[in-house]
């Protein structure tokens, strides 16, 4: 197995790398266990292949649904009697580990699951990320630059929760707490007591999210800006327009924290109307430019908005890395396949320049061709994977 950390790679955190990967009624696979090395992992099959269910298994060993976004109770294999469950060891700066996540067949129906590391339960999927920290893309993110604001933020959460832990947390508190005043506005309610509490509790987490995921826009920008000028991916500049993002930085955290809560006592007739919240972080929305050409990224052409977004996510990466002290695991599915090879020869280099594990899909082998003599490749079939 290759080291931890290659040499030609000092300036890059340490490796984490998954080593043995085993699903239990994940999916379509009812049992899968593979030995893993710590470069790039390439598995290729036919559509349907589970290609993207591997993957997904792997995005549940960090906080959140996974990488789709799933009902827990959907996950587990149709016809499976319990849940569905998800091991991996893994050698990182901190050691080796055994980590774990699932569900059972009670638990999976009400929403939950469970986290166990190193033979312990955890007492959250928060836990696992002191062990590694998990990055993705997908196809549904072909369109973020032209889907629905709702979209983007759940995109810059996750890049916020990977260099932030208490981020999740956060954002649990602010929406568990706008649902009860939203329950309230549509019942009518006019308990003013019940109503400060609520929105006391939104108002301190509205007030660090804002401040968090703006702090992630400044940090990402600096690693962004470093994008050479000839460069495949180009460089992306990023804001976001919100009110309360608006006034981190001109006005004190109390101040905006206060203002927020009085906005929103204010609000409470207008809300009534529609019953629900109608200001608040959970309105914000991303703002993506084609640095170069200042240009918004969602009137780019297809090719420049995959490029964008490539260069974004490695830009995190880096990030991510530096923070946490560790190379975040990278799951790219079907990364290759809107890619010319000038852009995939790339985006292989740097990769391997990032020292990080990579797991990437396909339907054609020959996409990899770059990294066929560094690369672990896989061949999925019949909800088998095959060493090819």
């Amino acid at each position: 197995m290759a080291p931890n950390h290659d040499p030609a790679t000092s300036s890059a955190p340490p490796r984490v790398s998954l080593t043995h990967l085993q699903l239990t009624d994940f999916r379509n696979y009812d049992h899968l266990s593979l030995e893993l090395e710590a470069g790039p992992v390439v598995l290729t099959g036919e559509n349907g292949a589970g290609k993207t269910n591997l993957l997904e298994a792997i995005s549940f060993l960090t906080p959140g649904r996974g990488m789709r976004r799933a009902v827990l109770a959907d996950v587990a294999r149709k016809g499976a009697i319990g849940g569905f469950a998800v091991h991996a060891k893994l050698e990182g700066p901190l050691g080796s580990a055994e980590i774990g996540t699932g569900t059972t067949a009670e638990n999976g129906a009400e929403g939950g699951r469970r986290v166990r590391i190193n033979g312990a339960n955890a007492k959250s999927a928060d836990a696992l990320l002191e062990w590694l920290r998990v990055i993705w893309i997908t196809p549904a993110m072909d369109g973020l630059f032209t889907g629905p604001a709702s979209d983007r933020r759940r995109f810059l959460d996750r890049l916020v929760l990977a260099i932030d832990p208490g981020h999740a947390r956060r954002a649990v508190d602010y929406e568990k707490a706008m649902r009860n005043r939203n329950r309230l506005l549509s019942d009518g309610a006019g308990d003013d007591a019940l109503f400060d509490s609520i929105e006391a509790v939104m108002a301190e987490t509205a007030t660090a999210i804002a401040a968090a995921r703006l702090e992630l826009i400044r940090l990402l920008a600096s690693k962004v800006g470093a994008i050479r000028q000839d460069s495949p991916f180009p460089a992306a500049s990023i804001a976001i327009a919100g009110n309360l993002e608006a006034m981190i930085g001109e006005r004190p955290a109390s101040d905006i924290e206060e203002g927020f809560r009085r906005s929103l006592r204010d609000g409470r007739p207008r809300d009534r109307i529609t019953g629900r919240t109608l200001e608040g972080p959970h309105r914000s929305d991303l703002l993506i430019r084609h640095a170069a050409k200042d240009m918004p990224a969602g009137q780019c052409s297809t090719g420049e908005q995959k490029a964008l977004l490539v260069g974004m996510i490695l830009s995190h990466a880096r990030l991510t890395g530096e923070l946490s002290g560790m190379a975040p695991i990278l799951l790219l599915d079907e990364i290759a396949a809107h890619l010319d090879i000038h852009r995939r020869t790339a985006l292989f280099e740097l990769i391997e320049d990032l020292n990080a594990q990579s797991f990437m899909t396909g339907t054609d082998k020959s996409l990899f061709a770059p990294i066929s003599d560094k690369g672990q490749f896989f061949s999925l079939a019949n909800a088998r994977a095959y060493p090819d």
